[in-house]
Parts: structure tokens; C-alpha cells; sequence
């Protein structure tokens, strides 16, 4: 990206907590800490040092089918970033007194997130949307599951998981192809390929979910099967979740928020997956309201489906998404990021041309069909996390939606 002082550097590795067993679940993300504790010649704090010595930052992330570690550093800083991260992924220490250390600070990190209703109440209907499966499963684990994970068993699972032949490094910003092609070969081209074994199919099983707890709002979540990362409806798929909820002239926002005062927060949202997908609605309300939220929302969803957006809903929706894709190709971190994860996806970098001419070609009739698809299915994951008043609006939901299913 000419004329800038920094670069963004993503190593992605086509792995994460959708790859593990059950008796192995949150090891990925366990061992996206431990590789941080130790790694190469360097201590913990040695490698965050080594890093901010030179300006830069590090981090790291572990989804369900991809862990990625990123750092943002100014230009000559990319062969202290490559080594780095190459011995983070090939070469951790693994001490085992950081694995039992480590394994307390995730039971922390656990128990926070039950803790805090609007990220619980996601991981509720995660687990009813696939129950039974690995997707269905926390990406923190259990504190049981991370049992067994001693330092024999995570160095085995490094080695599955973190795998070359599963690795895209992808850079953005201030940086020349040729000095990172000799870098890549360096650092990450020597390593020996691990197999994995191959992921079972995903299906969306969908159920109901309800916590009752004393706290002062509840927390909502209504989700429908919906398109793979691989699907080409995405796009209108895109476009239909963001008429639904993506900002504050949705119509859910200007229906549940503005017109009728049941949320201060409420929005919609997807998730790709290799081989499934799921369009979710997420809204906190006051527990003697949450049924009437929760048949609002599968009225707002329904009708979108069944009359499809106005030319108006279609046009704003085109724009902010073409816009946001501009925004974030102008990011060199939004930039290698994208690239890396559509690396592995797709086998290479999709243009930022080629995704808006995708986005902008889509008609009223297209998301009309992604949304039938999406309610034909059948089947709905939902959540709710509250006071007791609140737990029939799961029910209310999938209700009113297979009401209209049953009548069409």
C-alpha cells in the first residue's frame, strides 16, 4: 500500500475449536495463551518487548475454524515480526508449570463470560444451534475438558493444528513482495505438514435455551440456518441481515427501538462457516417485555423474507456495505486480515472489486429467496437469559415463525 510508514502482518492457520474432539475442547485456544509464555529463545516478556522495542503490537485470536496472530509494526520491522511468530507457532516452550498457570487463567476468563449475560447468552444458543458438534461447543472449553491437556498431549495438538500446509501469511502496508517471500520461505517453509482429521459435516439442529437469573434485563437471541462461507447467496444474505438489523435505520432498530421502546439495544448479525451459516438477532429488554420483542422481531424478519426490501432498504443497504468494504481495504490490518481468511476459504484473495460488483448486483428478488430459504428450513436456535418473566420469548419466536411456515 504505497506511501505508508506501516505494515499489518496476519498468520492465519485454517484450525481453531471446530477442529477438536469433545475430550479436547478448548485446547486450541488454551494453546493460542501458552505459545505467548514461551517460545523460540524468548521468554513471555521477551517477545512482547522485542515487539513494542520497535513500536509495533501483537495479538491473537482463536475462532472455530481459524486462529490468527497479527502484528502492527513500522516499516524494516518485518523480519523480527516473521521469526516471531514462526516460533510462536513451531517452536513454544510449553513449560508446564505456565500449562497449570495458564489453565487457571482461562477458568477466569470462563467464568467471566458466564458472568457476563450478553456474551453467555450467545454461547447458549451457539450450543442449541449445534448441539452435539463441535461448533456447538465453547471456544473457552470447560474447565473439565482442559483436564488432561499436559504438556505432551498440547505439544501433540500443536503439531495437528498448527500445520504449514494449513498457514497463510499475508501482509499489508509498507512492504516488498520479494523480501517477504524469502522471509515466508525462512521461517515458515521448512516445517514438516501434519494431517487433521477431516471436519464432519455441520448441521443447524436449532432448540431452545433458557437461563433464569436475577439480574435486571434480559439478554435475547433468535437465530435461523442461513449460507456457508462458500455459498454465493452470501451477498444477498449480507445485504438482507443488514435491512434486518445492521444499524440504526433497521427495521428492526426503528421498529423494536424507536417505535415501540423494547430495546436499547438490538441488531442483527451472520456467521459463515465453511459448510453451514446462521443469521442471528441479538436484543437486551425488560424481562416483562421480551415476548413482545421476540414476536416483533420474527414479524420484522418474516416480512422481509416474504415481501423483500423496498428499492429505498436496498439502496441504503448497498451503500454501507460498499462503503465498509472501502473503508477496510484503506486498513492494512482489515486488509491482511480479509486476505488471509479468504486465502484459506476460497485458495486466494478476493479483489475488493470483484466483492462490491458481487454486493451491488443483487436484487429485491435475491434476498427475498435467501430469507424464504432461511424460514423453510424449519428450524431456529434460541436463547434467553434473564428474569424468569422473560423465558416463554424463545418460544414466542419459533411460534410465529413456524405459524407462517405452516401456513404458506
Amino acid at each position: 500500500m504505497p506511501g505508508l510508514r506501516t505494515f499489518a502482518l496476519t498468520v492465519a492457520v485454517r484450525g481453531g475449536a471446530r477442529m477438536e474432539d469433545e475430550t479436547r475442547s478448548g485446547w486450541s485456544h488454551l494453546l493460542e495463551h501458552l505459545v505467548f509464555k514461551g517460545a523460540g529463545d524468548m521468554g513471555a516478556r521477551e517477545i512482547v518487548e522485542r515487539i513494542e522495542a520497535e513500536g509495533g503490537s501483537i495479538n491473537a485470536a482463536t475462532g472455530y475454524e481459524r486462529t490468527s496472530f497479527e502484528i502492527r509494526a513500522l516499516h524494516g520491522s518485518l523480519p523480527l515480526a516473521m521469526q516471531i511468530v514462526s516460533d510462536l507457532v513451531f517452536r513454544p516452550t510449553l513449560d508446564p508449570a505456565e500449562i497449570v498457570r495458564e489453565k487457571d487463567v482461562v477458568a477466569q476468563e470462563i467464568a467471566e463470560a458466564f458472568d457476563t449475560p450478553d456474551d453467555h447468552v450467545f454461547e447458549m444458543a451457539q450450543t442449541r444451534a449445534y448441539a452435539g458438534q463441535a461448533l456447538g461447543r465453547p471456544i473457552l472449553g470447560t474447565i473439565d475438558s482442559l483436564k488432561a491437556a499436559d504438556r505432551s498431549a498440547v505439544a501433540d495438538w500443536r503439531a495437528r493444528l498448527y500445520s504449514p500446509d494449513r498457514m497463510v501469511v499475508a501482509v499489508s502496508g509498507a512492504v516488498e513482495e520479494n523480501e517477504l517471500l524469502a522471509l515466508a520461505e525462512r521461517w515458515f517453509g521448512p516445517e514438516a505438514a501434519t494431517p487433521l482429521d477431516p471436519l464432519a459435516p455441520a448441521v443447524f439442529v436449532g432448540g431452545e435455551a433458557r437461563l433464569t437469573r436475577k439480574i435486571e434485563q434480559a439478554n435475547l437471541v433468535f437465530q435461523l440456518p442461513s449460507m456457508s462461507a462458500l455459498d454465493p447467496r452470501l451477498p444477498a444474505l449480507r445485504l438482507f441481515t443488514e435491512i434486518l438489523g445492521g444499524g440504526m435505520a433497521s427495521r428492526l432498530f426503528q421498529s423494536a427501538r424507536e417505535d415501540r421502546g423494547l430495546a436499547y439495544a438490538i441488531d442483527a448479525y451472520q456467521e459463515a462457516y465453511e459448510d453451514a451459516g446462521l443469521l442471528g438477532v441479538y436484543a437486551g429488554a425488560a424481562a416483562d417485555r421480551a415476548v413482545e420483542l421476540a414476536e416483533v422481531s420474527a414479524a420484522e424478519l418474516l416480512d422481509l423474507a416474504e415481501k423483500g426490501p423496498t428499492d429505498a432498504e436496498l439502496s441504503r443497504a448497498k451503500a454501507v456495505l460498499n462503503a465498509s468494504l472501502w473503508m477496510a481495504d484503506e486498513s492494512p490490518a482489515s486488509r491482511a486480515g480479509r486476505n488471509a481468511a479468504q486465502a484459506l476459504i476460497f485458495g486466494a484473495p478476493v479483489s475488493s472489486e470483484d466483492s462490491a460488483a458481487r454486493i451491488l448486483a443483487q436484487s429485491a428478488d435475491d434476498l427475498r429467496a435467501v430469507g424464504r430459504s432461511m424460514i423453510e428450513a424449519g428450524r431456529s436456535a434460541t436463547a434467553v437469559l434473564g428474569p424468569k418473566a422473560a423465558a416463554p420469548a424463545g418460544q414466542a419466536f419459533t411460534t410465529r415463525l413456524t405459524a407462517s411456515a405452516a401456513s404458506r
